[in-house]
C-alpha cells in the first residue's frame, strides 16, 4: 500500500493497529522490547518501541517495558549497549545517549497517561540516568558518546547522540519540574551542549571520520530542537536532495542507495519541527509501500538491487511510524513532543504540582 496521507484529527487507529500488536507481540512477558524476536534488545530502541505502544493505548505494556528497563540499570544510572532477557548481550560499552531516552519516554508516556504515580516511581531511574549522562560532559559542552567496559569516556562525540541527548534533556528538565524537584545544572548543561552542536563543530568526530554523510546527522538537530524556526528550515533545505529519494524515503547515508523507514518517519518530525508539514504529510505517505502484511514494516530498500534489506522487520522500526503518524494527527496529548520546545517554567511547575497532589 501506498499513498496514505494524514491530516491532524484522522489518526488511522484500524490501519495501524497491527502494527502496535506487531511490537506487543515482540515484546517479552518480562516488558522487553528486543528487535524483533529472537533478537537483541538497546535501551534506545527499546523506548522507541515503548513509545509506540502507549501511542497504541496500550498502556500497562508500555508501563512493563520501562519497569523491566529500570530493573536493569547499574549502580551509576547507565545501562549496556544490549540484553538477552537477563543476560548481556554487550558489554563492551555504555552509550550516553541510550542511556539519557529514557527520559524521553518516560514524559512521553506521562504526556498521554497522565498517570503521576508512574512518574514518580521512574525518577530515581531519570534522575540517575540524566546523572551519568551529564558526568561526560566536557567544559566545551558536548558529551561524550560512549564509556568502555571498564568505564572509561571513548574520547570523542557524535552529532546525533548529542542532539537526541539534547531532547531528552528537555524531558528530563520538565519531569523534574513537575516533581517539583531541583535539578536547574540539567538546563545549564543542555545550554551548553546546544551551543556547542550549533557553534563548536570541531568538538565532535574528532578520532574518526567525519559521520556528516548519515542523514541523522542531518536532520536530528532539527528534529530535536537544537535548530528551530528559519535555521531549522534553511538547514532541512541545504541536503535535501542528497538524502531524499522521491517516492521512496530517506537514504541512511549519502553514499548507499539504500532508503529506511525509521529514518523517513524522524525526518517527518524534523520536518514538522520546521513548520514544513506538507512535505512531512508527503514523506510519510511513501513508507507503507514497505509496510508487511502483519502490519510491521521492513528497516529498508536498495535501490539499485531493488530488494528489502536487510531481512529484518524492527519494533523500533514500527515504534517510529506510530510516532510520526501521531505527530501528523495530533492522536495524542504527546503528538507534539518532537515537533516543538516546551520547557516548563515555574508557573507550569506550580500546575503541574496541583495536578499530581488533586
Amino acid at each position: 500500500m501506498s499513498g496514505l496521507y494524514l491530516s491532524r484529527g484522522l489518526f488511522p487507529e484500524e490501519f495501524l493497529r497491527p502494527t502496535v500488536e506487531f511490537i506487543l507481540d515482540c515484546q517479552r512477558d518480562s516488558g522487553e522490547i528486543p528487535w524483533f524476536e529472537g533478537g537483541y534488545t538497546d535501551p534506545w530502541d527499546h523506548v522507541e518501541s515503548a513509545m509506540g505502544l502507549s501511542i497504541g493505548g496500550e498502556l500497562d505494556a508500555a508501563r512493563r517495558a520501562y519497569e523491566w528497563l529500570a530493573g536493569k540499570q547499574l549502580d551509576d544510572g547507565s545501562w549496556w549497549a544490549s540484553y538477552r532477557g537477563d543476560d548481556i548481550d554487550n558489554a563492551n560499552r555504555r552509550e550516553s545517549n541510550f542511556v539519557a531516552y529514557v527520559a524521553t519516554g518516560v514524559w512521553h508516556h506521562y504526556l498521554i497517561s497522565e498517570d503521576a504515580g508512574f512518574l514518580r516511581q521512574m525518577w530515581p531511574t531519570v534522575d540517575r540516568a540524566i546523572g551519568f549522562v551529564l558526568s561526560l560532559q566536557s567544559e566545551h559542552g558536548e558529551i561524550d558518546w560512549a564509556v568502555d567496559g571498564a568505564g572509561k569516556a571513548k574520547g570523542d562525540a557524535l552529532v546525533t547522540g548529542c542532539s537526541s541527548i539534547f531532547k531528552s534533556l528537555e524531558c528530563a528538565h520538565n519531569i523534574a519540574m513537575t516533581l517539583g524537584e531541583e535539578r536547574a545544572h540539567w538546563l545549564a548543561s543542555r545550554a551548553r551542549l546546544g551551543k556547542a552542536l550549533r557553534q563548536k563543530p570541531e568538538r565532535f568526530d574528532r578520532t574518526w571520520e567525519t559521520k556528516s554523510r548519515y542523514s541523522m546527522d542531518w536532520f536530528y538537530p532539527v528534529l530535536t530542537g537544537v535548530y528551530t524556526g528559519a535555521d531549522a528550515r534553511a538547514r532541512l533545505a541545504a541536503r535535501w536532495d542528497e538524502f531524499v529519494e522521491e517516492g521512496l524515503g530517506c537514504r541512511c547515508e549519502t553514499q548507499e542507495p539504500w532508503v529506511t523507514v525509521a529514518e523517513s518517519c524522524e525526518l517527518v518530525l524534523a520536518l514538522l519541527a520546521a513548520g514544513d508539514h506538507a512535505r512531512a504529510v508527503e514523506v510519510y505517505s511513501w513508507l507503507q509501500q514497505w509496510r508487511a502484511s502483519d502490519g510491521s514494516y521492513w528497516t529498508g530498500y536498495q535501490l539499485v538491487e531493488d530488494l528489502l534489506w536487510p531481512d529484518e522487520k524492527p519494533t523500533w522500526t514500527a515504534g517510529a511510524i506510530l510516532l510520526a503518524a501521531d505527530a501528523l494527527t495530533k492522536h495524542t496529548a504527546a503528538s507534539g513532543l518532537f515537533c516543538s520546545v516546551k520547557l516548563l517554567d515555574e508557573r507550569d511547575d506550580a500546575r503541574a504540582r496541583r495536578i499530581l497532589v488533586d
